[in-house]
């Protein structure tokens, strides 16, 4: 990760809008492999992928703060390069199965059907909290979060 690239990227859109925050999270999507990080961040800088969620208890485990209405995050590709900034405009924590096809249409990924979203979704789970020998449920709390584009990066 090119933290000068990012901290750059960051300063100017925080200069341009005068906004007073510090460097937030940069962060790439999916499951730190260079295909996933980029194919989900054309998503995101394409208006595509609106949302995303992750494993609350994986957060509790890494001390990790929760996300929040109005928090910024810089949105990495596969190479851990900056491609936009996002806000967060809504977060809801619920269980699994209690997510809804508007949620899942959010996230943008694969045919954007409930099905597909929890099938994929299972799949990520379970490994992801295979790693913390932890077993997958289908009421595993969720944070579920929304998000708008409010940068794209040029690339000179």
């Amino acid at each position: 990760m090119n933290m000068e690239s990012i901290s750059q990227y960051w300063e100017s859109y925080r200069n341009k809008n005068n906004l007073p925050y510090s460097l937030p999270d940069a962060w790439m999507f999916g499951d730190g492999s260079e295909t996933m990080g980029d194919e989900l961040a054309e998503l995101v800088v394409s208006g595509v992928k609106r949302a995303t969620c992750s494993a609350k208890c994986i957060h509790d485990i890494e001390g990790e703060e929760l996300p929040v209405e109005g928090q910024y995050s810089i949105i990495l590709n596969g190479k851990n390069e900056p491609v936009c900034i996002i806000q967060f405009t809504k977060i809801n924590i619920l269980p699994m199965n209690e997510v809804t096809q508007t949620f899942a249409t959010l996230e943008g990924e694969g045919d954007l059907s409930y099905k597909y979203w929890f099938e994929e979704h299972e799949k990520f789970f379970r490994k992801e909290l295979s790693a913390y020998n932890l077993n997958f449920s289908y009421d595993i709390d969720l944070v579920c979060q929304e998000f708008k584009v409010v940068d794209r990066k040029t690339f000179d």
